[in-house]
Formats: structure tokens, sequence, C-alpha cells
């Protein structure tokens, strides 16, 4: 039996399980049995060479962001009005086979955009190339996920559905599970917070089915087991995502109005051009890039060149900015002044901690370079002996 029919047997044993508190330790086993089960479809079959086919497109930019979609829904057509790269498009599905990237120039930043082939239900098994979309979009920093608004509600569950299978969490945040193996001692059970849906028992038959028997767990708030196996199998990504509905002119206003209502939802026509700047307005806020202007010393500031940092790429601290201009600038800093909105006073001398906002103006002051004769321009000590008897002595005068 293979591993794609031992998956869908475990989902129908536990469909036909009863969810009680007699259950709960049994549907806990299945679902591990199936992460584990999905973490050996993902993996490359024994004995295969190369690393396949795939189509991943080479980082650029200061963002990437994934337009993901079941085919004709608008994909590339989006990617051709807000990038102007062109993209073949069609009134027939699968036009798109590959993996065309653009760039979107918006407040002095580059952000790459990707259109990527539509996916069909399966993907996560292997269907229609659905392996290598979702693999480009594990590595961007947003997902649109593109939606007919036309079509069924059901599209968006069937797209979800399909990228958490292969360890994708769309708009959640990592679990305060703290988790790690250990080689003797057995299994440590620690918790800060009231657990509703798992406790200790289900915890030690989850890892018992993952063949860890020492190891050390705390519990810092209310997780699920879902939350646990996802701790445990440590290969997730948390990814924001906002979905795009398009097609808006041939559904009434009462259905749009609902869809826009929506969480992460937002609405446009890629047919009328509605409602495109929202939709990179709304990008810009999801990726929270943020943009740091240089000052050099008794200079104006360059607002032509942004230095732009992410809390996903690095962080935004002046420790980070120092490592953007270079690497060797926070061994040499003294300190760093601050304009903008995340200083107390204009301007604010900071340290390498210091948290920076959009359209920050940051100047660092570097520490003075001693001289081998002591501190500055001033020597501190003379380079004469230090006892009188090993001094030159000079000639007497004449007489």
């Amino acid at each position: 039996m293979g591993i794609i029919e031992r998956i869908k047997e475990i989902e129908a044993e536990m469909a036909r399980t009863q969810k009680n508190k007699a259950t709960e330790y049994h549907l806990g086993q299945l679902k591990a049995k199936i992460a584990k089960l999905r973490t050996q479809l993902l993996e490359p079959p024994k004995g295969a060479s190369g690393g396949g086919e795939g189509f991943e497109v080479t980082k650029y930019g200061h963002g990437r962001v994934a337009l993901i979609g079941f085919p004709s829904v608008g994909k590339s057509t989006l990617l051709t009005m807000l990038t102007g790269t062109h993209s073949e498009a069609a009134s027939y599905e699968f036009t798109t086979l590959t993996c065309i990237p653009g760039v979107i120039h918006y407040n002095d930043t580059k952000i790459q955009l990707l259109d990527l082939p539509g996916i069909i239900e399966g993907a996560s098994e292997g269907k229609g190339r659905g392996r290598q979309v979702i693999a480009v979009a594990k590595s961007s920093d947003l997902v649109l996920m593109v939606l007919d608004a036309s079509k069924s509600e059901g599209h968006r569950q069937i797209l979800t559905k399909e990228l958490e299978a292969v360890g994708l969490r769309l708009n959640k945040k990592p679990p305060q599970i703290y988790f790690k193996k250990k080689k003797t001692g057995g299994i440590s059970f620690n918790t800060t917070a009231p657990l509703t849906h798992i406790d200790e028992k289900l915890c030690y038959q989850i890892l018992h089915e993952y063949k860890i028997h020492n190891a050390e767990i705390l519990f810092r708030e209310n997780a699920t087991v879902d939350d646990f196996i996802d701790v445990i199998e440590g290969n997730r990504k948390y990814i924001k995502c906002v979905y795009v509905y398009n097609k808006i002119d041939v559904v009434g206003i009462d259905d749009v109005d609902r869809l826009a209502r929506q969480p992460n939802s937002i609405v446009i026509s890629c047919n009328l051009k509605l409602n495109l700047d929202r939709l990179l307005a709304r990008m810009w806020d999801e990726m929270a890039l943020v943009r740091v202007y240089s000052k050099p010393q008794g200079q104006q500031p360059d607002f032509d060149e942004p230095f732009v940092l992410s809390s996903d790429r690095g962080g935004c601290t002046v420790e980070d900015f120092c490592n953007h201009v270079h690497r060797t600038l926070v061994k040499d800093m003294k300190y760093a002044l601050v304009w903008g909105t995340s200083a107390r006073h204009n301007p604010q001398n900071c340290g390498l901690s210091q948290h920076l906002e959009d359209e920050d103006v940051v100047q660092i002051v570097k520490k003075k370079e001693r001289d081998e004769g002591g501190r500055g321009r001033f020597k501190s000590h003379s380079n004469a002996p230090a006892r009188i008897a090993d001094r030159e002595k000079k000639a007497p005068l004449k007489q």
C-alpha cells in the first residue's frame, strides 16, 4: 500500500470516529500518523539522483510575492497589470505552464511578483505540478490567493487545505511551545497556561508515535494537538496570505460587499482595473517593509535610495541596518543618531538594539581611530626611556 492510500485510509478512519473524551487520544495518534506520512510524501524518493525538475527563480528585490490560485482566475492578467511583464493569458485553462517573474516598483522598493501555474485539488500529492508550485510559495514573503468571485466559496477551503497539507500555515503565528529532544532523562512536561485541547497523556502518546522517549516540553499557551505536531515536525512555514477576489464586475454589489468584509480579503477587477491601488497598499502593509535613509556626517540625508529592512529578512534594528551597509560597521560604530517616528526626540542617541520604523533617518557615528603614539592627535606619553641613565646625553655647550 502506497503512502497516499495509507493517508486516505487514516482520514476515512478519523471521519468514522466520533469525537468525544474517550476517543481524543486515538484521534491524536491518527493525526500524528498522517503528519508523518505527509512528511515522507514530500521527501524525494530514495535512490533518486538530482533535485528533480522545478521552476525556482532567483530572488530579486526587497520582497517576494507569489500568486496562487485555480486555473483561469486572472493571475497572469494581474501580473501584467502590476508589473508590465507580459504573461500569456487566454480563455482556456493552464495557459501558464512555468513560473513567470515580474517586478513591482512601489514606494522606492522593488517587490518580485511570481505568476505560478494554476493548482488543482490533489496538488499536495503531486497532481498538476502542484509540489513545484507550493515549493516556490514556501520561499515567498507573502501569498496572494487569487479567487474567482463568481465561483463557489469552496475554492478557498480547497486551496487552504492543499497548502496546509504540505506544511504551509496561512495567517498563523508559530505556537508558543518549547520542545527539545534529549539523550536521557525521560519526558519532562510543564505548562504555564491552562490546557483545554491537550493533556500530558496525549503528549506522551504522540511522542511515542514519533519514537521520542526523552524530551523537554513547555506549553506557554493553550495550544491544540495540531500545534504540538507542527512543533515536533519542525518544518512548518508560517506565511501571510491575502485572499484576492477577481472578476467582481460580473457579480452583484451585495456579493462584492460580503466578500470585501471577510478577513484578509480584498476585491479587484483586472478587466475594469478596479481597486488595484488598494491591492498594492495592502501588500505593502502585510509585508511590513521598513525604509531607512542614511545620513553622512555633516551632509544632507540621501533620500534617493533607501535601505529596505523587514522583520522576515533579518530584522529592523540599528544593528541590521549596519549589516546592510557593511558587515564591519557594527564593530566600528560608537553610537547612532536617529530621526523619525521611532525616536523619542529628534535626533535620539541610540545603540545597536534600537528598533527602526518606516522612513527613519540614521547617522552612524564611528569610533575615533587611535594613532600608535596615543589617543587622537595628542600623545599621552613620551617616547623617551623611563630611566634618566638610559637617556641620550647631549653634547656640552661651547664656552
